[in-house]
């Protein structure tokens, strides 16, 4: 090996042990022979690539490549940040810049949007769950560090970003230009629906969304509300622990959540008596952008038995993530140190919450052209919320689990109801 290809080396195994070593502290995961033996095939790959690819590689590519996949591979939500991008990193942060509304996360190796923040610049563009980023101003987003690919997002409000997408209705890439705005979360709604039923939207745990949401139950309660319809769809941002008060709301006893990694001391989350504030009939909507502080209160209403909770499988982020400074070449990574496990022991980021009745949400976007404009007279016909009529039949009784598994409709099916627990499920060892 020549020189520059030893420092390589030399430089992406330290990176590569890094992320071993976290996992075994304490001989909690893997052990030290385990660790060298893993090196030695890194190693050796890199060398054959090196030595025998059919032309002269980027070796700085190849090892920044093999770090992000060994990120993605256990995390979708981390990032490997060089000593440059930790810069840009650390100094755009705090910053009160705009941005374009989408939640991220790794999927394939590229970027893939978690939720399109409601009234952002990218939801008015028809951004969704599950599309994928293919570049951002040019620049390819295979392989890149998540925390960058935000950044690359960021930028005065005005000024505007252009991104190439993959569509999951479209395999087309499709070349949309935002323009950054400031974007606001948005705020807690409510309203009474016919036959008594009070429905809630929290499109967001942030802030003091919590708080108004316990008023706004407090008011349908006064206004005679029988029943409440938790509307959890499009929640994706907030400090996660927040889902733990808005669980409370509907729980005056029980486990709500345990937060637990290896080198995080084991929390356990109690609902408090008194912090409750609806004690009637309650169904739970989610779908595929449910994410987070809102998937923690999904997931405790579901296993307390609390509430039924209908729709789509939700995303699956709910974790502890800390920048860990990487020792030598100044760079960082971003990564999940803990994870949220609901009262049945599931790791939320992993499983996702599982509604007890599974229903697909209509799509009602218009189909759009090669430039992300959308096509004239292509917007499905049918605009009802076939989720929330579903909910509100269950909460008030019109309708069943049992009868919505036999109503024969393709897009509807149930959860068995899993066994009584006889011992939880233990968190990571």
């Amino acid at each position: 090996m020549n020189s520059r290809f030893k420092w390589t080396v030399v430089g992406s195994s330290t990176c590569v042990a890094v992320l071993l070593l976290i996992g075994a502290q304490k001989g909690r995961a893997v052990s030290t022979d385990d660790i060298y033996s893993h090196l030695k095939v890194y190693t050796e790959v890199l060398e054959r690539i090196k030595l025998e690819y059919v032309e002269q590689p980027d070796m700085k590519s190849v090892t920044l490549g093999a770090i992000d996949g060994l990120l993605e591979s256990v995390d979708p939500f981390a990032s490997y940040l060089t000593e440059d991008q930790y810069y840009e990193y650390e100094k755009t942060r705090e910053a009160k810049t705009g941005g374009v509304g989408l939640i991220l996360a790794k999927r394939y190796g590229y970027v893939a949007v978690v939720d399109a923040i409601p009234g952002s610049p990218a939801d008015k563009a028809s951004i969704t769950t599950g599309d994928l980023i293919e570049s951002i101003n040019g620049v390819a987003t295979r392989d890149m560090p998540l925390a960058y690919a935000e950044q690359l997002l960021r930028g005065s409000a005005g000024t505007t970003v252009d991104i190439s997408l993959l569509r999951l209705r479209n395999p087309d890439p499709q070349r949309i230009t935002l323009t950054r705005s400031d974007v606001s979360l948005p705020a807690v709604t409510e309203k009474m629906l016919p036959g008594n039923v009070g429905y809630v939207h929290v499109s967001s745990v942030a802030g003091d969304r919590i708080a108004d949401a316990k008023t706004k139950i407090q008011n349908l309660k006064k206004d005679g509300a029988k029943y409440v319809v938790l509307d959890l769809r499009h929640c994706s941002t907030g400090d996660q622990e927040n889902g733990i008060a808005l669980a409370n709301l509907f729980l005056d006893k029980g486990e709500i959540a345990t937060l637990q990694g290896q080198r995080t001391e084991k929390k356990e989350f109690i609902a408090q008596p008194g912090n409750d504030v609806w004690s009637g009939p309650v169904v739970v909507i989610t779908n595929r952008a449910t994410a987070g502080g809102a998937e923690i209160a999904a997931a405790a209403l579901l296993d307390d038995k609390r509430a039924q909770v209908l729709g789509e499988r939700s995303y699956g982020d709910a974790s502890l993530r800390e920048t860990i400074k990487m020792e030598g070449n100044g760079g960082a990574i971003i990564l999940s140190t803990a994870k949220y496990y609901s009262p049945s022991g599931k790791a939320i980021q992993d499983t996702g919450v599982t509604p007890t009745v599974l229903v697909a949400e209509n799509d009602n976007t218009p189909e759009v052209d090669e430039d992300g404009n959308p096509v004239p007279q292509t917007a499905p016909k049918s605009t009802e919320d076939t989720l929330l009529k579903q909910a509100v039949d269950l909460v008030t009784g019109k309708t069943t689990v049992a009868a919505l598994a036999n109503a024969g409709t393709p897009d509807v099916q149930t959860v068995p109801a899993a066994p009584p627990i006889i011992q939880k499920a233990p968190g990571p060892k």
